[in-house]
């Protein structure tokens, strides 16, 4: 089972939604951020070291209170505006005509320490220290993360009747994506999600793994300090959206190569023909179609790569995954790539880019070659959690992200 409660949402008017909603603070660097950003974006907040002239480091004391100062400024003047009673949030994005329901709630710090909320990635120490820094000097989830949960018939339910009522926030962002909101404020509702989550076994970090770490880290801390710790304190919950493993699409995460580890382009097609049947394309772009079969650009033409039977292992929840397949047959195997966190000679490529990203980045002379992968499914991903499996680094991309500053979590 999963604790989850409505809260107190602070969040924009509705006039000012379209505006202070923002990217998330990871998507985007500190140029791209100061350029984005409009006077009452969120990104104030969540990258202030744009404020600073020239752009300070985001991880100075100076950056770290100039988030606290803005925060509070955002509310002073109204462009933040906290709920008058606990609610639950319905949160719709819609891309490319398709369109997914979540729900914003609170979830317990305790769930994820026990494995009730379950991870596929590991985290970064840096990162997730930065980010609880964030949350213990804001005592605030101002970002929150995106989970996944087993489809619930009665849930859908209510979220049908939400959704037929008036939308509190309606709006398309630059990035052509529908972000739509409803509130959730009768108390028996309110009530009946709560318990209806509560049957739930699990929930799954779909994107925001050290966002969850460095939340559950600060419940912890506060637990520690507090001798009269309840476990219901408004420290021991943080901000998610959930929704619905059937509504989620993951999308491909590619990757890019600087060399061929000393071989010649003849050499490295002969090595590939080992594990792989390898086609040449040309120059059309090529999309991988199925599981186990791989995308190539090499030298302005493009390849079709599928493995061969006996070279992967599909009864094993890591093993089936593609990016294990490339990672142990060609980038460690050929060449000689054997930590993709720390190897200065790779890179990943979000596929929201496109695969003309790709050929752009080879065709510059920055990288020798490029592999396109067929993205992994919601269902290979819950199998890996519930196993207790760690996906290899950069596995996974959801998109439509989530816009940060539509609800605000404070304890």
């Amino acid at each position: 089972m999963v604790r989850i409660k409505p809260f107190q949402g602070i969040r924009p008017p509705k006039e000012y939604a379209a505006e202070v909603a923002s990217r998330p603070y990871d998507v985007l660097n500190s140029v791209e951020a100061k350029a984005e950003a409009t006077e009452r974006s969120l990104l104030h907040i969540i990258k202030p070291e744009i404020d600073f002239e020239p752009i300070a480091d985001e991880h100075s004391e100076q950056v770290y209170q100039k988030a606290v100062e803005n925060f509070r400024l955002w509310q002073e003047r109204g462009w933040l505006v906290r709920d008058n009673k606990e609610c639950y949030y319905v949160y719709a994005q819609t891309m490319n005509g398709r369109t997914q329901y979540g729900l914003v709630m609170c979830c317990h710090f305790e769930d994820y320490l026990s494995g009730a909320i379950k991870k596929h990635e590991l985290t970064r120490p840096d990162k997730e220290e930065d980010r609880m820094i964030h949350v213990r000097n804001q005592k605030a989830n101002i970002e929150p993360v995106f989970f996944a949960y087993p489809d619930n018939a009665e849930i859908d339910a209510i979220v049908a009747q939400t959704i037929s009522k008036p939308v509190e926030y309606d709006f398309v962002a630059d990035d052509t994506f529908g972000h739509k909101l409803w509130v959730i404020d009768d108390e028996a509702t309110c009530r009946r999600i709560t318990e209806i989550f509560a049957t739930i076994p699990a929930l799954y970090v779909a994107d925001g793994h050290h966002r969850t770490a460095a939340a559950a880290r600060v419940g912890a801390e506060c637990k520690a300090n507090n001798p009269n710790h309840t476990g219901e304190e408004e420290y021991c919950y943080f901000l998610a959206v959930t929704f619905p493993e059937s509504h989620l699409r993951i999308i491909d995460y590619n990757r890019v190569v600087k060399d061929l580890n000393g071989l010649t382009e003849e050499q490295f097609l002969a090595a590939l023909n080992e594990d792989f049947v390898v086609e040449k394309v040309g120059e059309t772009v090529y999309t991988p179609s199925v599981l186990h079969n791989f995308s190539m650009y090499l030298a302005g033409q493009w390849y079709s790569l599928t493995a061969k039977e006996g070279t992967y292992d599909d009864n094993d929840p890591i093993g089936v995954l593609d990016v294990t397949v490339l990672s142990n047959l060609v980038l460690d195997k050929i060449l000689g790539i054997e930590d993709l966190r720390t190897s200065k000679r790779i890179d990943f490529v979000g596929g929201i880019r496109g695969l003309g990203e790709l050929k752009r980045r080879v065709d510059s002379g920055e990288m020798k070659v490029a592999f396109a992968l067929y993205p992994v499914s919601m269902r290979q991903l819950i199998d890996i959690a519930d196993t207790g499996n760690i996906m290899p680094p950069k596995t996974t991309w959801f998109e439509p992200k989530l816009r940060s500053g539509i609800v605000i979590h404070t304890f």
